[in-house]
């Protein structure tokens, strides 16, 4: 009977192999570390619940909310809560507000007059058609001017990539800012009419988008993915190389390995990049493409500061999603998520969880502080962003060395390798973070969508054995 591969446990493989499954197909997947979900992982401690990688999961499509019921985790989701919508940006040194709206931008304090009338110009702008990729600052200064780079967009990137907004493609980091200008001229235009074919498709924009986690954090999804399969997940298990045979794929992985008709790569960029693909006779196959160029693609380090505090102890309310920073203000930190405000059971009572990150691009030596250090640097920014006084009451620190990779200007020749390495090798498929997004419901996309293209790809295949 046909069988499936799956290299790495994260949210993109367990996603994978659950709809395999569902379609019929025995899948075995192989996990390097010693346990499922990769960086997704949640920490009960004292009566507080740390989230040591992302927070929440960004409801943008249908197969996310088909996960979560088919998973039979539909009694355990908790949306967030809703007074806790509102986001803060950093401005003088103060967390104010976003606006809720287009129009409510020129009511905000965030913006000058200058910036405001640069949004009121943006619709009669001629878009660019030369077809030459910008990074993401380039793109905003054209299409707005620099005090929104900096004030605003410098510091959204921050918060999904770690990243710097001069090196991200904006083609490729935040694609549908582009189509926009792309499909409609215009960024104000594409958002009002681009919203009436989203509601078509049942897709939601991220800044829309319903947010949502688990009665214990988000690990109770990859942890109630991989019960499912059993003994077919094999931790702590290498892959070392794969090998095209004529039944499909060999795997050869530690003592182990065996043979499948397909095998679908949901690791990191940088260990694909150590991945060896041979012929059946052990030389290295014709058929694919020098991986090495993967270790090019940038994964800056970032490390996650989980605080507690007594709630006498903050003075800002801390009632919204939580504050992003932009680097013109000078802080260490990247953002703060105020964590307990979005969930419940996330701090006892009289207590509440501040969430913060540090390192990436802006400042990558800081991720690898020791955690005293650590703690002390992005305490002393919440004293002066959120009036925090005293010693934080729980705390966890965990650094990722390789965090989030970096869709920057010329990722494009990665995205070409990939497809050129699909189409050159029948049957080895690529999905994960490094390919359609970063986030986590992008990865749980990413997972769906390569289970159908294997489950098509084995239908048209001639029956094994």
């Amino acid at each position: 009977m046909k069988s499936v591969a799956i290299i790495g446990a994260g949210i993109t493989g367990l996603t994978a192999a659950f709809y395999l499954r569902r379609n019929g197909l025995p899948v075995t997947v192989y996990e390097a570390g010693a346990r499922g979900g990769g960086v997704i992982q949640s920490l009960r401690q004292d009566g507080f619940l740390a989230e040591l990688g992302p927070n929440t999961i960004l409801e943008t499509s249908p197969q996310i909310t088909r996960l979560v019921q088919e998973a039979g985790l539909a009694a355990r989701r908790l949306d967030t809560h809703p007074e806790a919508e509102a986001r803060y940006l950093v401005r003088d040194g103060r967390p104010l507000a976003m606006p809720g709206s287009q129009l409510g931008i020129f009511t905000s304090k965030l913006l000058s007059m200058r910036a405001k009338l640069a949004l009121v110009r943006e619709p009669f702008l001629r878009p660019r058609r030369d077809g030459r990729e910008e990074s993401v600052s380039e793109f905003v200064v054209r299409r707005l001017n620099r005090e929104f780079l900096d004030r605003m967009i410098d510091a959204l990137v921050a918060g999904i990539y770690a990243g710097d907004p001069d090196r991200l493609s904006v083609r490729h980091a935040l694609p549908k800012l582009a189509l926009l200008e792309e499909k409609y001229g215009s960024l104000i235009k594409g958002q009002f009419f681009g919203a009436r074919e989203r509601r078509k498709t049942g897709e939601v924009a991220k800044d829309r988008a319903p947010k949502f986690s688990f009665d214990e954090g988000l690990q109770v999804l990859p942890d109630a993915l991989a019960a499912q399969l059993g003994d077919s997940l094999k931790l702590n298990t290498s892959v070392t190389g794969i090998a095209q045979v004529s039944a499909g794929w060999r795997v050869a992985a530690g003592s182990g390995g065996g043979e499948h008709s397909a095998v679908i790569y949901c690791g990191t960029a940088h260990q694909l990049a150590q991945l060896k693909i041979v012929a059946d006779s052990g030389t290295p196959s014709a058929a694919a493409p020098d991986l090495s160029s993967f270790s090019e693609i940038r994964h800056p380090p970032v490390a996650s500061v989980v605080l507690g505090f007594r709630r006498e102890d903050v003075a800002h309310p801390c009632g919204g999603f939580g504050m992003l920073i932009p680097k013109v203000e000078g802080f260490r930190i990247l953002g703060t998520i105020f964590s307990s405000s979005l969930f419940p059971n996330r701090a006892p009572a009289g207590h509440l969880v501040l969430s913060s990150y540090i390192g990436g691009e802006r400042q990558p030596e800081l991720a690898s502080l020791p955690p005293e250090k650590l703690v002390g640097l992005v305490c002393e920014d919440l004293r002066r962003l959120l009036g925090v006084k005293g010693k934080p009451v729980f705390q966890h620190h965990h650094c990722w060395p390789r965090a989030i990779p970096q869709y920057n200007v010329g990722y494009g020749k990665f995205k070409d390798q990939m497809s050129a390495l699909e189409s050159r090798a029948p049957g080895f498929f690529l999905a994960g973070h490094y390919r359609g997004g970063v986030s986590v419901g992008d990865s749980i996309v990413s997972g769906g969508d390569a289970a159908e293209r294997v489950s098509r790809f084995l239908k048209r295949s001639r029956p094994v054995g």
